[in-house]
């Protein structure tokens, strides 16, 4: 989906009848499609085959013999032997990137072990050191999402020269890759790493605070912002006390209970504005919905509208990609919907594509 942001043509190839596993991932639904498969598949083409049948394999093989990139999700192995592996589609493609996202890494064993961000999150780590009781996902599917970006830069490097031709992005690897500061203390201490919840195990303050009617996010990360946020709240005594970063941290608890009698005292926006006035990052704690319309408020609304062919108007939100030169997205498909049109542009007549599509080897919607 970041390839056809920047304004890439996106074939996605899925099994006719069932498509997408995401497009089953649901309530909830808009009209007959979920609302997963819809936030992740704006400005694609689908094309529907059966690679199980011969003809709509070979296809599929034209379709990679005609494309710059091709994207592979398949258990390690399982594109290989149905003939779309990479030595065999760069035989009769020469400049082709081939990306395969997989779960653990074809060098690693079991060497077709399957993987979902749920599992790479708990292999990796990410799941231990998340939360402030028993480990704990992150909310969404990170991994998943920091993988897609990943393969992105990849793709694009080598596109433009710059990388291999041949990529593989394991969900393990980008995970462990995820905990940046986090693996590089457990290797610099040789410990396992503590889970601390809302707080941040290197910086004192930097974590939320419960106020008289919700919560207020703080980030006092330097100890020039600690000290502004003391005079804001009226304890420059505070800075006295706790004049660095290192005393913050070790004497952790006893100031975070100083600062949360404090901030109990005011409204969560009351505290932002002071906090944003004299320059200490803060935020209030927002749901799903309110944080979306305090976006568009401040000026940029993050949401784009798209013209669904049954949904009809759609929301969906947008590229985070600030620029003036990005094509317009259109809407998510529907299973198959441009099987017909892409097929013809491949050269094949309309007989055979009805042929194909009345013995099951394809779906067309379009």
């Amino acid at each position: 989906m970041v390839l056809a942001d920047l304004g890439a043509d996106v074939v996605k190839v899925e099994r006719p009848g069932a498509g997408d596993e995401t497009r089953s991932w649901g309530p909830p639904y808009a009209g007959t499609e979920s609302a997963y498969y819809l936030s992740i598949n704006r400005s694609k083409r689908s094309v529907a085959l059966d690679l199980k049948d011969r003809r709509a394999l070979e296809l599929a093989v034209e379709l990679c013999r005609r494309a710059d990139v091709v994207i592979e999700n398949f258990r390690p192995g399982a594109a290989d032997a149905i003939g779309l592996g990479f030595e065999t589609l760069s035989a009769t493609n020469e400049q082709l990137v081939y990306c395969s996202i997989t779960g653990f890494g074809t060098d690693r064993h079991p060497p077709a072990r399957p993987g979902y961000d749920f599992i790479a999150q708990a292999e990796s780590g990410l799941m231990s050191v998340t939360g402030s009781g028993e480990p704990t996902k992150v909310g969404v599917a990170m991994v998943d999402v920091l993988t897609g970006l990943h393969a992105a830069v990849a793709i694009l490097a080598a596109v433009h020269g710059g990388g291999p031709r041949r990529i593989e992005v394991p969900l393990l690897d980008i995970a462990l890759a995820s905990l940046v500061n986090v693996a590089s203390g457990a290797l610099v201490t040789g410990q396992e790493p503590r889970r601390y919840g809302n707080a941040h195990p290197h910086i004192v303050p930097y974590q939320p605070f419960r106020a008289s009617d919700g919560s207020v996010a703080v980030a006092a990360a330097n100890d020039g912002l600690f000290r502004r946020m003391c005079d804001v709240i009226a304890r420059p005594d505070l800075a006295v006390e706790f004049p660095t970063n290192a005393s913050r941290v070790e004497r952790r608890d006893e100031l975070i209970t100083e600062l949360e009698a404090v901030f109990a005292t005011r409204s969560a926006d009351d505290w932002v504005a002071r906090l944003e006035a004299a320059g200490v990052p803060a935020g209030k704690i927002r749901g799903v919905l309110e944080a979306i319309e305090a976006a568009a408020a401040a000026g940029k609304d993050p949401r784009v509208a798209v013209q669904h062919p049954t949904i009809g108007p759609l929301e969906l939100i947008g590229t985070p990609i600030r620029s003036q030169d990005l094509p317009a997205p259109t809407a998510p498909p529907l299973l198959g919907q441009h099987t017909g049109k892409v097929l013809r542009e491949c050269g094949i007549a309309d007989a055979e594509i009805a042929e194909l599509k009345a013995r099951g080897a394809i779906a067309c919607a379009d």
